[in-house]
């Protein structure tokens, strides 16, 4: 089995930073993308940001220019630091990681519990 635990959230004003790490451990063979995720209050579960294997990335409009996604290989780590925090950033972030495991080849995905980020001033 693989698990996945995000840490960083909290509370921030607006115009302010918070960064998000999520570590995955267990049964990994290899990690394929890595993306973050979140779900504002009543609102569907929406794509943030995504990140592949090789390092290439992909964001959603509204987080372009303000938020970065980075992970560290070796130690199965994705990260995302948020700049310019604004109210409408408020939700849920939620880790995704497309894994192999040890024990079967095909590519499973995985979800962490969630992580609350509020915004407000």
């Amino acid at each position: 089995q693989v698990q996945l635990v995000e840490s960083g959230g909290g509370l921030v004003q607006p115009g302010g930073s918070l960064r998000l790490s999520c570590a995955a451990s267990g049964s990994i063979f290899s990690i394929s993308a890595m993306s973050w995720y979140r779900q504002a209050p009543g609102k569907q579960r929406v794509l943030v940001a995504t990140i592949t294997s090789g390092g290439t990335t992909n964001y959603a409009d509204s987080v372009k220019g303000r938020f970065t996604i980075s992970r560290d290989n070796a130690k199965n780590t994705v990260y995302l630091q948020m700049n310019s925090l604004k109210p409408e950033d408020t939700a849920v972030y939620y880790c995704q990681a497309i894994v192999r495991t040890r024990v079967d080849v095909r590519l499973v995905t995985y979800w962490g519990q969630g992580t609350q980020v509020t915004v407000s001033a």
